[in-house]
């Protein structure tokens, strides 16, 4: 019996995490990692930059909040400001797609952050079938370079 769920522990823009149910389906680069497509290291570097993606287009809270007053800065313990989380998953996200280089980063962001499937990536961007593979994993290679995942 294959898992279609895997548990995932996320951190949410306020910094704290939790451990969410992931369907592997979702995921191109999932469902790639599973079939032994990308080795777990492009895997990684993938996730990481989808993560920064996510966090960083996060909009800025528009409705009242019913939590706790926020702690004072003296004492710490409270957790980051979502906006200053947001602004440095931004500079990740920009230096990832900047290591990636231009020729790369188009492929990697379509299948990492949007979600598209190879197929779909290569015929938006115009390139012969099973290009996208070998041009994924370059790219990804030169993200996980950036983001130093071992």
């Amino acid at each position: 019996m294959v898992a279609t769920h895997v548990e995932q522990m996320i951190e949410d823009p306020e910094g704290l995490t939790q451990a969410v149910l992931v369907h592997v389906g979702e995921s191109p680069l999932a469902w790639l990692h599973a079939r032994g497509h990308l080795s777990e290291r492009h895997y990684l570097a993938g996730d990481l930059l989808r993560r920064d993606w996510e966090k960083a287009g996060l909009g800025a809270r528009v409705t009242m909040r019913w939590d706790g007053a926020p702690r004072s800065a003296i004492g710490g313990g409270g957790a980051a400001d979502p906006t200053l989380a947001q602004l440095s998953a931004r500079e990740r996200f920009d230096g990832a797609i900047r290591a990636a280089g231009p020729g790369l980063a188009d492929i990697l962001w379509r299948v990492a952050c949007a979600g598209e499937g190879l197929n779909a990536a290569e015929k938006a961007l115009g390139w012969p079938s099973r290009a996208g593979k070998l041009v994924l994993t370059l790219a990804l290679d030169r993200v996980a370079g950036w983001y130093r995942v071992p």
